[in-house]
């Protein structure tokens, strides 16, 4: 489905939200206050004009509806789904401004309409040509419109528990209703959104709650309301729009016939056998015709036609069906032969087209190396051009592969192996086809580098050195993140004088009693030997790590 244009209409919601957000970051005096009012008054009767525009499609829909209800029926039930979810989200919202109105002002919800609502009439969604009264928030009236404290506890909440929260998930499950409805490819086109990067004056992340409505004042909390019924109203606007679209309004006599040709895929392998369907557009089912196809040529002419291969159509569609043989760009060119319906003659519409085969081809992709480490889950993605990758099963010569929730493969090796092969088949149409395989070289995960409060050698505060408290394992240029080993023992010695200490084997990376003794009775210039550290990796293998050797000053 193709995208269209921004409406003027979306453009003005998002130069009102570009204005609104500018106030947001100024201080709040009267003359922003009163900026707000406008903004907010504008917001409003933007709405209830498009209101008035939104039940007048409604009312030509159900129109085409009366008329022709075996035609429109399908599109209709679903435009009666948009009205319904639009309008509960819409009275949901309403409900939200009341509700924080009056707890702003701390009174009675019952109170706060009477006080600062007035009852206008508006046109009923569900009624087209009937009014229908609505209390509408004169926000000018509202005393506490320039405090945040009352409506931020309802919005945020203390643990972010608040209204905006729920109201984000509304928003959300309602625009999904809206993409699944007119097309994933107008994602672009509908607001709504409650993802995305959010940061504040300081440039901190917050999400979409935090940042529409953390000490946000009255004012701005409603005018903000008023802009997700704006883009409630806009989305259902383009989903009737979409819907009235797969409708007409009117039968049309034919006057142009343009000969389409429908491919399965323009890209094949080698041993699949490329399929399409070849069509008058818009022309009646019934209508029998016959097509000409002369593979390997731009178009067909007076001196090759005797060449063409003869397809005859099935309720007006022909389907071509090719055996790829051979491997490259590809093209054939055809003729549709039908009756005139108006004229009686026969007429001929020429159409092209050209595809691509591919020899099978595998990829195998290490997502953090060249090579596989033993003893941990090595992330690999397996792909091929032209395959979904749920039809693809790949296999290891030496060890196990198993998927990731992730999407990737995860490819477990031995340590006693050199090497290991990955490979990969596919279910095309039915049939197994070997895609390829990849060699990897196996390797043992390097070891990690021993430090103490960062160094491995030189000289240290005594302070720096007893607050360091343990040797630390450090994985240095190492891509597996989540991969550490555990000193399960090491040894201290040095000398005072000439005169050689041990502190004998100590379990565990702490420093204990006696390595701190040592430590406070060092002199300046002597030196510490931390030796013979060994450390165990997840997979269960032990390392000998370097030794750390430090001076105190």
């Amino acid at each position: 489905m193709a995208g269209y244009k921004e409406t003027p209409r979306q453009k003005m919601i998002g130069m009102l939200y570009l204005v609104l957000t500018a106030l947001l970051a100024l201080n709040v005096s009267k003359d922003i206050l009163d900026a707000f009012i406008v903004v907010n008054e504008s917001m409003e009767k933007t709405n209830e004009g498009f209101s008035t525009k939104i039940v007048s499609e409604y009312a030509k829909f159900e129109n085409q509806y009366n008329l022709n209800p075996a035609k429109v029926e399908e599109y209709w039930l679903q435009a009666q789904q948009v009205r319904e979810r639009s309008n509960t989200l819409i009275d949901y919202i309403e409900d939200v401004k009341l509700e924080v109105v009056a707890r702003s002002e701390r009174k009675s919800r019952e109170e706060a309409l009477k006080r600062f609502y007035t009852m206008e009439e508006l046109p009923d969604p569900f009624a087209p040509g009937l009014m229908r009264e609505r209390p509408v928030l004169n926000l000018s009236i509202v005393p506490t419109r320039d405090k945040y404290d009352e409506s931020t506890n309802y919005m945020i909440g203390q643990n972010k528990n608040g209204e905006a929260y729920n109201l984000a998930d509304k928003m959300t499950e309602y625009r999904n209703f809206i993409l699944s409805l007119i097309g994933e490819g107008y994602e672009d086109k509908i607001g709504l959104v409650t993802t995305g990067e959010f940061r504040d004056a300081t440039g901190t992340m917050q999400d979409w709650q935090y940042y529409n409505f953390y000490h946000t004042i009255l004012a701005a909390t409603v005018t903000i309301l008023n802009k997700t019924i704006a883009e409630v109203q806009s989305a259902e606007f383009d989903a009737i729009t979409r819907l009235y679209a797969n409708i007409t309004e009117k039968d049309f006599k034919f006057d142009n016939v343009e000969a389409k040709v429908i491919a399965g895929s323009t890209y094949i392998l080698a041993g699949q056998t490329y399929e399409a369907d070849v069509l008058v557009a818009a022309y009646d089912s019934k209508t029998q015709s016959e097509v000409r196809v002369l593979r390997g040529s731009d178009r067909i002419t007076e001196a090759n036609i005797a060449n063409a291969q003869v397809f005859k159509s099935d309720n007006g569609v022909v389907k071509l069906s090719f055996p790829a043989q051979s491997v490259g760009p590809q093209r054939y060119a055809g003729i549709i032969e039908m009756l005139d319906p108006v004229t009686q003659e026969l007429a001929r519409y020429p159409f092209s087209a050209d595809y691509l085969v591919a020899p099978p081809s595998l990829t195998v992709a290490p997502l953090k190396m060249n090579i596989l480490y033993a003893g941990l889950k090595n992330p690999i993605s397996i792909s091929s051009p032209g395959i979904p990758s749920e039809h693809i099963t790949p296999s290891v010569s030496k060890g196990k592969i198993t998927r990731n929730p992730a999407g990737y493969w995860d490819v477990e090796v031995s340590s006693s192996d050199r090497t290991t092969t990955i490979s990969a088949i596919a279910s095309v149409d039915g049939k197994s086809l070997h895609l390829g395989s990849f060699e990897f070289r196996i390797k043992q995960v390097p070891a990690p580098v021993a430090k103490i409060a960062g160094l491995t050698d030189g000289p240290i505060d005594r302070n720096r050195l007893l607050a360091a408290r343990a040797i630390i394992p450090e994985m240095i240029d190492f891509d597996f993140s989540d991969y550490h080993f555990e000193v399960v023992s090491y040894e201290l010695t040095t000398f005072r004088g000439t005169e050689l200490q041990r502190t004998g084997i100590i379990r565990g990376n702490l420093f204990n009693e006696t390595v701190n003794n040592y430590i406070n009775n060092a002199t300046r210039g002597q030196r510490l030997y931390f030796e013979r550290i060994q450390a165990r990796g997840p997979d269960g293998t032990m390392r000998t790590l370097n030794p750390v050797n430090l001076e105190i000053n």
